[in-house]
């Protein structure tokens, strides 16, 4: 077998025998890391060490990982334009952070049949995000209420990450300049008070 030590250095070709005695000699572990080469490459190292690295390496990835949500936009027949503007720019902050959008239109009492207001606001709703998602699912009635699915455009979801570091910045040079106008102000302010008690 062909045996890397623990630093990294190639040893060479060795038997199986001379390789168990060196890393038992070392206090550590022979570990195959290719089986498949020929002839197979084994390395000498702390296997237990070397576990928990890999755990603590998964559990890092898996925490910067974003899990995909769904949230859910209620409407109504009755929802008003203005309402419906609101209600978008909320799907559209929660369709760049990455998450599945569900706009419901209920249905209450006689509502029911008139099912192409439903349609047509929730079309409507499709259209103006048309930028920044993609339809999941059409229109669909369930029951008393009609459904939309949107999912984030990939294309704009990208875009909008890139933009929110230098937008962060922004605000933070906004907040510094009023601070800056605010200390001369009141420090002329109390030189003033200064003067009357003279």
């Amino acid at each position: 077998m062909r045996l890397i030590d623990e630093d990294g250095t190639q040893i060479g070709v060795v038997p199986l025998r001379d390789a168990l005695t060196m890393a038992e000699e070392r206090g550590l572990d022979l570990v195959e890391v290719a089986p498949n080469a020929i002839p197979p490459v084994c390395r000498i190292m702390d296997y237990g060490k070397f576990r928990y690295e890999q755990t603590k390496k998964e559990r890092e990835a898996r925490k910067n990982q974003k899990q995909v949500e769904l949230k859910e936009v209620r409407l109504k027949p009755k929802t008003d334009d203005h309402d419906l503007e609101v209600k978008a720019k909320q799907a559209r902050r929660f369709l760049l952070d990455g998450d599945k959008v569900k706009f419901t239109v209920r249905f209450r009492g006689r509502e029911i049949f008139h099912p192409d207001i439903g349609v047509q606001m929730l079309e409507q709703m499709a259209e103006d995000l048309r930028d920044i998602a993609v339809i999941e699912q059409r229109p669909l009635m369930e029951g008393r209420a009609l459904s939309l699915l949107l999912a984030p455009n990939p294309k704009a979801k990208a875009q909008a990450q890139r933009e929110r570091p230098q937008a962060q910045g922004r605000p933070q040079e906004a907040q510094n300049a009023p601070r800056a106008q605010n200390v001369p102000a009141a420090a002329s302010g109390d030189s003033a008070a200064e003067e009357d008690e003279e």
